[in-house]
């Protein structure tokens, strides 16, 4: 499934003196003679994570609606995005990306998936394409190679943030995950932070098919942990927490874990309270001019401001600094990219020369009851440089 968006819609920008980093990236390329810089976007329309991407794309649409102050140009030139559907399978993303590869697009972008972002990253070394990867969370694709970037968070920055939560990092931590590449890069952290700090890591991986859950809550509880970290995403969520309350998991540690989208906070029930969180984003976790952009957009255009809404977001002004320095040559926007710092929803963001991680700030966080409802509330903002990943070698 494929659908184009020609993003030239005045109606919802802000004004240029709103515009801000937005301004700068639209007006910092050279004279352009017009048309189009096409890029494919390969994100999850159908699929398990259909939720994520939908964030994904409501965020990256408005992200090139802020950073061109409304015109879905750079210079005259128009970002043409052409949307393809990955329906969270890695084989189907690699046949969307050869097809785009193919038609000559020299950008690309997406995905909530963290085995998709490494086959795609794979497509775009061996092509030399710019790719930019959305919400997925692994480290692999961190120095992966060259042309690979990322618009959202990994998992170490996840874990740094829960090991600043800890006063005692040592102890034995039994991670909870689903056995995927989300789960097992989430393990890799969780051994390469806290356990570096003298912990005893042990894990319960559990297929991603799983629909019963309470063999493996008494699992976790059976490993006598100090400290229990879950890494979860999708549908099966409630369920997962439902069984490690009737299972009594909350009385046997403290357990830590991600923040998920909103849709998710009713299904901790009870739990939710007793649960410390870290958290990648929400809408009123950070208080500046490019959040309040985020939020306006997304709502006048009918959506929810989420959890991954602020990774599209990212990654749209990327896009456009990288089409407003890079002049229709990959070389030249790699070069762009690389140690560009920038105003983003969450503050300052960077992303390092060396190996492309994306730096920035991370949140802890806990979920308060208003009404019938839970919401977010921040604790603490845990500064970029703190939860940095250690620099990755890249090819």
């Amino acid at each position: 499934m494929s659908a184009t968006a020609v993003l030239a819609v005045a109606g919802c920008a802000p004004s240029s003196s709103e515009g801000g980093d937005g301004g700068d990236a639209a007006g910092g390329g050279e004279e352009s003679s017009g048309g189009t810089a096409a890029v494919g976007i390969i994100y999850s329309e159908t699929g398990p994570l259909a939720a994520y991407g939908e964030q994904y794309r409501q965020g990256l649409e408005a992200g090139i609606d802020y950073a061109t102050d409304g015109t879905g140009e750079v210079d005259g030139t128009t970002i043409e995005l052409e949307y393809r559907d990955d329906a969270g399978n890695p084989d189907t993303a690699v046949a969307a990306a050869k097809d785009l590869i193919g038609q000559d697009y020299r950008i690309l972008g997406g995905t909530v998936v963290s085995g998709i972002a490494t086959a795609m990253a794979e497509q775009a070394a061996q092509n030399e394409v710019l790719y930019i990867s959305g919400p997925a969370a692994t480290d692999a694709i961190t120095g992966v190679n060259e042309f690979t970037f990322r618009s959202g968070r990994q998992s170490f920055q996840d874990v740094a943030t829960a090991g600043a939560m800890l006063d005692d990092e040592s102890g034995k931590v039994v991670v909870l995950a689903q056995d995927n590449a989300f789960g097992q890069g989430n393990l890799a952290a969780v051994e390469a932070v806290l356990g570096a700090e003298g912990a005893d890591v042990a894990s319960v991986l559990v297929p991603e098919d799983a629909t019963e859950f309470t063999g493996f809550a008494r699992q976790v509880v059976d490993e006598d942990p100090d400290l229990i970290f879950v890494a979860w995403a999708g549908a099966t969520a409630g369920n997962m927490w439902q069984s490690l309350s009737q299972q009594d998991v909350f009385d046997a540690a403290p357990v830590v874990t991600g923040l998920a989208d909103s849709a998710t906070f009713a299904a901790y029930g009870d739990a939710g309270e007793q649960i410390s969180f870290l958290s990648h984003y929400f809408p009123s976790a950070t208080d500046n001019e490019v959040n309040q952009a985020l939020v306006d957009h997304v709502t006048e255009a009918g959506g929810t401001p989420d959890l991954f809404t602020v990774d599209g977001f990212v990654a749209g002004q990327m896009i456009v600094h990288a089409v407003a320095e890079g002049d229709d040559d990959v070389q030249a926007m790699v070069d762009a990219l690389e140690g560009w710092e920038f105003e983003g929803p969450k503050g300052t963001t960077t992303i390092r020369e060396g190996d492309h991680a994306l730096v920035q700030d991370m949140f802890t966080a806990r979920l308060v009851q208003d009404g019938d409802a839970w919401v977010p509330e921040v604790i603490d903002t845990v500064p970029a440089d703190e939860v940095a990943p250690p620099e990755a070698s890249g090819e």
